[in-house]
């Protein structure tokens, strides 16, 4: 949270004092350890039915014993929390888009938006926060060194606990078991991080079989244009460089969603033998532009397009809809080591992660341009 966000917090606070009895401060441990260990909700002992939950920070924070009202921080856990507990929302931290509203339950359409409430850039509605009145706000995604303390500020001023899940593609299982202690669903947690250990199990098995010498050579192309790319080692790469051999390499990594700006003579100079698009990026320019005909990629028609829906599936943002990626890429590039039906993978996942039937026709709309004919 910006210094910015902060004083807007302090200096609005007097405004909707409602807010100063919503919940309690948590003290953050000295070490601000970022270990997942001894999370489980602990009983105070009186009978305030309170409990004490330790989050991926270290952070002690005393909570409800019983836990129905949450709001989530920002997009990442807005779509990691669909799949354990949308029936907990009381509040959004954004407005899902037209293409979210197609995959997301009625119930969840119109609730209040109350802003990113850690790492946002936009503002928060204070008062809408103190009419939905959670219980507790969750952050789901990448630990940052100065989490604790900001999360501790946000607590302080606001008056509702704030706790960090941390989350990543290898962490996943971890984040959701948590996540069931943290809720009260530690049957459908372990559910869900069974299934992502078994997705991301799989995926690795192929690309080892596939062997590393024989791995794809990927470019990940952004942009309307086309002419940015996730370079190798950037954050949100991190499903290209599991799957294939990223070829975009720079020397500036940019950590940005939107990657690294190039030029055509630098994607000529790499010419890889697939190029994957993100959503609404240069697909259709890539099919018609005779500059783009160089490459090889683009000649030999070994180029796709990432489906949008509700999420960009290669991960932007970065959070759990990544695993889509990991049924549907193995399945363009390594065909030959690949013994599932990708439909009814993705249709898996969206029972799962949106509580959603997807049908035969909505997969193949999503998938328009997702596969190499």
């Amino acid at each position: 949270m910006t210094k910015k966000l902060l004083a807007m917090l302090l200096s609005v606070l007097l405004l909707f004092s409602v807010l100063s009895g919503c919940g309690s401060t948590g003290n953050t441990d000295d070490s601000q350890s970022n270990q997942q260990e001894d999370t489980t909700p602990e009983n105070n002992g009186d009978e305030s039915g309170k409990v004490t939950f330790t989050d991926s920070c270290g952070r002690e924070v005393e909570l409800d014993s019983e836990i129905t009202r949450i709001v989530p921080t920002g997009p990442l856990a807005q779509i990691a929390l669909l799949a354990i507990a949308p029936e907990m929302y009381v509040g959004l931290s954004s407005e899902w888009d037209d293409i979210n509203k197609e995959y997301i339950g009625d119930e969840l359409l119109d609730l209040p938006l109350i802003g990113q409430l850690y790492g946002g850039k936009g503002e928060v509605n204070l008062e809408e926060l103190a009419n939905v009145d959670p219980q507790v706000i969750i952050d789901i995604g990448e630990a940052k060194d100065d989490m604790a303390e900001e999360l501790d500020s946000i607590q302080e001023q606001i008056g509702i606990p704030c706790v960090h899940i941390e989350a990543s593609l290898e962490t996943y299982p971890d984040a959701y078991r948590m996540l069931g202690e943290l809720l009260g669903k530690e049957e459908e947690a372990e559910a869900i991080a069974v299934y992502c250990e078994q997705i991301l199990s799989r995926a690795k098995s192929i690309v080892a079989e596939v062997g590393e010498d024989n791995l794809a050579n990927v470019i990940y192309c952004t942009g309307e244009d086309g002419l940015s790319v996730l370079a190798k080692s950037s954050f949100h790469a991190e499903i290209i460089d599991l799957l294939t051999n990223n070829v975009a390499v720079v020397d500036d990594v940019s950590s940005k969603g939107t990657g690294n700006p190039v030029d055509m003579e630098q994607l000529l100079i790499w010419d890889p033998d697939y190029i994957i698009f993100s959503p609404d990026g240069g697909y259709d320019v890539a099919s018609s532009d005779e500059t783009w005909q160089q490459l090889t990629a683009i000649k030999n028609g070994n180029y796709i397009e990432t489906p949008m829906g509700p999420y960009d599936w290669t991960g932007s943002p970065p959070s759990v809809q990544r695993l889509l990626a990991l049924i549907w890429l193995p399945a363009v590039l390594y065909p030959d080591y690949v013994d599932y039906d990708v439909y009814d993978e993705v249709a898996q996942y969206f029972n799962i992660f949106y509580h959603h039937e997807l049908t035969q026709e909505e997969f193949d709309s999503l998938t328009a341009n997702a596969f190499i004919d």
